[in-house]
């Protein structure tokens, strides 16, 4: 080894040895609070997250209260199983929080570890999920700590293949929600393509815990995540929006605020050739809307019909046929724009390349996320 690998290897060691001692410290810390949680009833210990989300309301930080939510976890631990969380687990408990990985290994008790930072980072209320490997663990792991996250007022549930609807949504609007990989990947994709807010089953991103990190996040990491969309519905819609646009008037954006604010006034929407961006006008909304039976285009709602617009505008202003894309055999084919030959195999990303399929009245191929 060289000196200087040697001078690295001690430094990282020196840097690993005062964390660690900081770690035994703040455990040690929680450790002193015991006595007062134990002291608490039941109704006291489960009224705990109610105070403690009145002081994140007030402007304290997680990190201001972790050693008090890790105490109340203990205590909760103990009195639904008798099993006292450890110290060295407490420590791995605050590296999760901090966003690092802690390695245990099997039977080192890393559902103890977990449910800690889990419940910590569930304060907000934003919910937080647990990934791991497959459906058996997501539904064994949330039924061992339903009972500890129940006495501290939280709910609990896991996902799993083939839930329906209602019933996995009902599992994202929980405190805590355990589930694979693959699930909260596919749920994600449909999510993003959903038509509206009432087709979507997550309720936002805000922590994870990602079990077997190593396999999740490098093994399976390899293999993407591939789902169609409802190719009858889609077609549809995007049939719609290309009867719509044809009926709008576009102008070429002039580059300056001004002199697009006068454009705005007389056209549907300004495009911009050299950027490849379009800018509907209120004139032009009005018109979608008013075309579409569509109250508010912008709602949270109709999230995904904006996009839908934004595309088919694009590909009714912005992609030329024998330009950009020839039609062949009923197909629609990217012309690479430096050598002029066709890409076979490749479409466009984001709901144009259906949207163009629309334009020019052809069938409309699936969707891939």
């Amino acid at each position: 080894m060289s000196p200087a690998l040697g001078t690295l290897e001690k430094a990282l060691r020196f840097g690993e040895g005062r964390r660690m001692k900081r770690l035994a410290e703040q455990a040690a810390y929680i450790a002193t609070l015991e006595p007062d949680f134990q002291k608490l009833s039941d109704d006291e210990l489960r009224a705990k997250t109610v105070e403690f989300r009145e002081r994140l309301a007030n402007g304290e930080t997680l990190e201001e209260l972790l050693f008090e939510a890790y105490a109340a976890v203990r205590e909760a631990r103990l009195r639904e199983s008798d099993q006292r969380i450890f110290d060295v687990q407490m420590m791995g408990g605050i590296v999760l929080h901090e966003g690092d990985i802690a390695e245990m290994k099997t039977g080192e008790g890393k559902t103890f570890v977990a449910s800690m930072p889990l419940y910590l980072n569930a304060l907000p209320g934003d919910g937080v999920h647990l990934v791991t490997v497959n459906d058996y663990l997501a539904q064994r792991d949330a039924e061992w700590n339903r009972g500890v996250f129940e006495r501290l007022g939280m709910t609990v549930a896991y996902i799993e293949n083939n839930m329906p609807f209602d019933a996995r949504k009902a599992a994202y609007d929980s405190d805590v929600t355990y589930g694979t990989n693959s699930e909260f990947g596919f749920d994600y994709l449909r999510d993003n393509m959903a038509i509206s807010l009432e087709g979507v089953v997550q309720r936002g991103h805000q922590y994870a815990i990602v079990d077997e990190v190593d396999s999740i996040l490098v093994d399976e990491a390899r293999t993407p995540l591939i789902i169609s969309g409802e190719p009858t519905t889609a077609a549809k819609i995007y049939h719609d929006f290309a009867r719509v646009v044809k009926s709008l008037d576009g102008v070429q954006s002039k580059g300056t605020k001004l002199e697009d604010e006068v454009l705005a006034q007389e056209y549907d929407y300004l495009y911009d050739e050299k950027h490849k961006t379009i800018s509907p006008t209120e004139s032009g909304i009005e018109k979608v809307e008013r075309a579409l039976r569509i109250d508010n285009l912008y709602s949270p709602t109709n999230t995904q019909l904006v996009n839908h617009l934004i595309q088919s505008l694009k590909a009714q202003s912005l992609y030329k046929r024998d330009v950009d894309y020839v039609v062949q055999e009923g197909e629609v084919k990217i012309v690479d724009e430096f050598t002029g030959r066709i890409m076979e195999g490749r479409r466009w990303s984001e709901g144009l390349h259906q949207a163009v399929e629309a334009k020019e009245g052809v069938a409309i191929q699936e969707e891939h996320r």
